[in-house]
Formats: C-alpha cells, sequence, structure tokens
C-alpha cells in the first residue's frame, strides 16, 4: 500500500535552521520510498517569489502592516493552488520552509494584528487548508539572529528586513510559535534546534517519524 501524502511545513524564528532542515527532510522522505518535494514561503510559484523579493528587502518601514498581511496572503493563494494541492493530489508530500503560523507569528504576534482576523483571511482566500504536521524549530531568537544576519551578510542577500526588528520583536514570534503549538498539540512538534545541524536533524526526522506512527 502506497504511504498517505502529508503537507509539512517548518517554522521558527528567523536563523533557526530551516531550510537546511527542509532540505534534510525531503531527502530522508524520499530516500525512505515516501515521494516528497520541497517548497517555501513566501515563494513556491513566480508570483510567490516576486513577492518575496518586495516584501523581504528595504526597509522595515516599506510596507504598512496590513499590506503585509495582504502580500503574504496573496503569495500563499497561488503556493497553495499551483503548488500544494497538485501535489498532495499526486500522492507527494510537501515540505514548506513557512506556510500560515509564520503569518499568524510575525503579523500577528510581531505586527499586533489580531490572530483572529489573520485566521479569517486564511479560511476565505486560502480555503482554511492547514499543514498535518507543523515542525517548530525552537531556538533563542539572540542566537537565530546572529546567524541569520551572518548568512545574508556572506551571500549578499538582500532579505533582511525583519532582521533590523528589535529583539522584543522576535520574542514574540518565538512565542507565538509556542502557544500554536500548545493549542494544537496533535499537529505540531516542537524540536530543539540549539545544537550542531546533525543533532538538530537527528531530532526533526526522529520526531517526524513518531508522529506518523500514531498518525
Amino acid at each position: 500500500m502506497d504511504e498517505p501524502a502529508f503537507f509539512y511545513a517548518v517554522e521558527g524564528v528567523d536563523g533557526c535552521g530551516k531550510t537546511g532542515i527542509t532540505r534534510a527532510l525531503v531527502d530522508h522522505l524520499n530516500d525512505t520510498g515516501r515521494r516528497a518535494i520541497l517548497t517555501r514561503e513566501p515563494g513556491g510559484t513566480p508570483q510567490g517569489e516576486q513577492i518575496r523579493a518586495l516584501i523581504l528587502s528595504g526597509s522595515d518601514d516599506a510596507w504598512d502592516a496590513n499590506s503585509e498581511l495582504l502580500l503574504m496572503t496573496a503569495a500563499r493563494v497561488e503556493h497553495v493552488r499551483r503548488v500544494i494541492l497538485p501535489a498532495l493530489a499526486t500522492g507527494t508530500s510537501v515540505v514548506s520552509d513557512r506556510y500560515v503560523g509564520s503569518t499568524i507569528a510575525y503579523q500577528g504576534a510581531g505586527r499586533g494584528m489580531a490572530e483572529d482576523f489573520i485566521r479569517q483571511l486564511h479560511r476565505v482566500a486560502v480555503g482554511d487548508l492547514w499543514p498535518d504536521l507543523v515542525i517548530v524549530l525552537d531556538l533563542d531568537p539572540l542566537i537565530g539572529l546572529a546567524r541569520s544576519k551572518g548568512r545574508l551578510r556572506a551571500a549578499a542577500i538582500d532579505e533582511g528586513r525583519f532582521e533590523t526588528l528589535d529583539l522584543a520583536f522576535h520574542q514574540r514570534i518565538r512565542q507565538s510559535y509556542l502557544d500554536q503549538a500548545a493549542a494544537a498539540p496533535q499537529r505540531h512538534v516542537v524540536v530543539d534546534a540549539s545544537g550542531t545541524p546533525d543533532m538538530v536533524r537527528r531530532r526533526t526526522i526522529d520526531a517526524v517519524e513518531a508522529w506518523q506512527r500514531g498518525s
């Protein structure tokens, strides 16, 4: 019998190691006979990548909080319609580097927008599609910010708009992820993202495998 296709989202503060973990999880799923693809938000489609370039670069005052939320949601509509749902329909699992949990954390807890409004917009615009499993990579934001800023500088990538915000902003984001996990433990696992990349990879894969055995 074919393995069921699942929708996974990897979430966490900036610099927690999401990009490496999403790649490692996709490799693990494919290596163990479960078809999977990697995608990201904002992005995943040509439209989403254009929005990504707009929203992650420049100064923080480039966008009003409402505009930021609507742009993120517009990218997600295309992402779900063009990538996520078609893959799941063919029995292919999807691993996304960020999803709506990031919107609840960044635009909700971070920017102060009402979580109920964000969830309502998600229901209406995106069709209320939620991941089967959200992997929250939990890390002290002070450590994550140092990592993220260093990576962006080294690669000369202009995607550091959120990294310019103060530590309190990123602490609210971390707490939001933990609150989301506590509110829906059946579809969240929290993984300690401190330590070496190999340690975090092993913790993540072990957590996913344990969740799959119980699903």
